[in-house]
């Protein structure tokens, strides 16, 4: 099941640093954004975060799924469900950005029909302290994509 996390219910914040390593960047947009939970047997295995960033315009910011659950297409049903939530609420186009060294990620965001449509050079060196590294390559840029509802 996935659902809204209400106001007065814990952050999943363990969760939301597996795909952002920077509290304070979590908190600013969680701050601002929709938090979506996914719960199996009463626990909370995955969650996704959904930001408006311009009008009519949604953006994800913020997949995550516990590492016992990953391969088992949980990723898929959050952002599966996040593009449903965004055609809800009236929004003609959702984006995603990952790091260029997130080749799963980016195979699953085009299977979920994201586009490619930039690239934002040294995006993690100028909003990150420390080096961040993902299959054995440092996280230096943001690929983003996006797509019409």
């Amino acid at each position: 099941m996935i659902r809204a996390l209400k106001k007065d219910e814990k952050l999943p914040l363990d969760l939301l640093l597996l795909a952002d390593p920077s509290e304070k960047l979590v908190r600013e947009y969680i701050s601002r954004g929709k938090c979506f939970i996914m719960e199996r047997d009463g626990i909370i295995i995955g969650v996704y975060v959904l930001l408006p960033t311009r009008p009519e315009t949604v953006e994800i910011v913020n997949v995550a799924v516990k590492e016992d659950y990953h391969n088992q297409g949980y990723g898929k049903q959050l952002v599966l469900h996040a593009i449903e939530m965004a055609k809800d609420e009236g929004y003609k186009t959702i984006e995603i950005g990952t790091g260029n060294s997130g080749v799963i990620q980016l195979a699953l965001y085009q299977k979920c029909g994201f586009r490619m449509t930039s690239i934002d050079r040294d995006f993690f060196i100028r909003h990150y302290d420390k080096p961040i590294f993902e299959n054995g390559i440092q996280v230096i840029d943001m690929v983003r994509l996006s797509q019409d509802l």
